[in-house]
């Protein structure tokens, strides 16, 4: 039934909430929509026919009926209900990439001559494009500390249009002060857009904290298996109408096996978090206690900068952290990363396979330089046994204690 507009999966009564595990099993899927099949079929669509004149030119101000293939498929429109659903957002839009949810997100709000402002910790791609586009598009962009909190008040200006925060930062873990970065925001008349990937939707809930606009790398903890890029964005009504114009002006389309993909990973995402998180933990616990590291920063953890806030506007968190360890020269990390036997060297994270990745924040901070002295690797946890993960990481740091003997 290629034209039902009818939301699908919304079964949910007035009043009713759900734990987040139920909800992610239901939301965005009826069904009775595809002949009893219980998983949304992967739509493959470009071209979509209509019965008659009429409904070709029916008035369809909310995107709800399928048009073309690039507009929406019931594929694409389960994914956004589920999405939506999960955040407590009007409606979600589907985008290519995590960095292409993002950058739709900003251009819904930039124009030549207004000014964002920009957590100083936000993915480095994402800043790319804000120093390397948006600047070249004639918009002022204002990186801040991720800590400023309330006193963002000050940054505003009469042109300011919208704020970027990710929180945690995916490098150094500082939470943000949603609720009083938004109340300074909207006093003002300007946006607030979360990347929220770290917390996949389920530890934290940037809208329910007064965010207008929530994003995600669906590539990773949504997928959850490491084979589909996509990007999703979240809003309030009409936050979600700006994204929704400007992702059809972009061209931003996601297609059928690749929202499939999404789809079937959203089914178990409350099961793998709880996994993440619990071998995350074990691993963080132990490297704490290790005379080669120097700091943990891991959000759950009270020297990590942001843990009150953290405490107070998250539920948990994710298979995510970086530890910092004593300075080490190249060769000695070589010897840590090059022998892992469970974690892989590579970019992104959120999916079964735990990663490692040295890094230095150094290289994409201006606002508040890094202050740490050590040597920057970041962990992902995946789904293999704790034990087994840091007995790895046991070898691996004896590797390298070796390696400058």
């Amino acid at each position: 039934m290629p034209h039902d507009t009818k939301k699908s999966g919304d079964t949910k009564e007035s009043g009713d909430t759900q734990n987040p595990a139920t909800l992610l099993v239901h939301a965005g899927r009826n069904p009775l929509d595809n002949y009893g099949v219980v998983n949304v079929p992967p739509y493959r669509a470009s071209t979509i026919l209509f019965s008659c004149l009429d409904e070709l030119e029916g008035h369809d101000p909310e995107h709800r009926a399928p048009r073309y293939g690039r507009r929406s498929t019931p594929s694409s429109l389960a994914f956004e209900d589920a999405v939506a659903a999960l955040e407590g957002g009007h409606r979600a839009v589907v985008a290519s990439s995590g960095l292409a949810a993002v950058t739709t997100a900003l251009l819904a709000y930039a124009k030549a001559g207004s000014h964002l402002l920009v957590a100083d910790t936000v993915y480095g791609p994402s800043r790319d494009f804000c120093d390397r586009v948006l600047t070249r598009l004639g918009v002022i962009v204002e990186y801040v500390d991720p800590l400023i909190g309330a006193d963002i008040a000050h940054k505003l200006r009469p042109e300011t249009t919208a704020i970027l925060l990710e929180s945690p930062g995916s490098l150094t873990f500082e939470v943000q002060d949603i609720p009083a970065i938004s109340r300074a925001a909207h006093d003002k008349g300007v946006a607030v857009l979360v990347d929220s990937t770290w917390s996949a939707g389920i530890c934290s809930k940037p809208l329910d904290l007064g965010a207008d606009v929530v994003i995600h790398a669906a590539t990773k903890y949504f997928v959850g298996h490491a084979d589909a890029t996509v990007g999703v964005i979240a809003g309030t009504r009409e936050a979600w109408q700006r994204v929704k114009d400007t992702a059809l002006q972009l061209g931003q389309n996601v297609g059928g096996d690749d929202l499939y993909l999404a789809m079937r990973g959203m089914r178990t995402l409350a099961a793998r978090m709880a996994r993440h998180q619990e071998t995350a933990l074990a691993i963080a616990r132990w490297l704490k206690g290790r005379d080669e590291v120097q700091r943990v920063l891991h959000p759950a953890f009270a020297d990590c900068p942001g843990h009150d806030i953290w405490k107070r506007d998250f539920t948990g968190s994710s298979g995510l952290f970086t530890v910092e360890l004593k300075k080490q020269p190249r060769a000695a990390i070589a010897a840590l990363v090059d022998g892992m036997s469970h974690f892989g060297i590579g970019f992104s994270w959120g999916g079964f396979e735990s990663l490692i990745l040295p890094t230095d924040p150094r290289k994409i901070r201006t606002a508040t330089p890094w202050a740490g002295t050590g040597t920057l690797i970041r962990l992902h946890a995946g789904l293999e046994d704790a034990d087994d993960l840091i007995r790895d990481l046991e070898r691996g740091l004896a590797r390298m204690k070796g390696a400058t003997a």
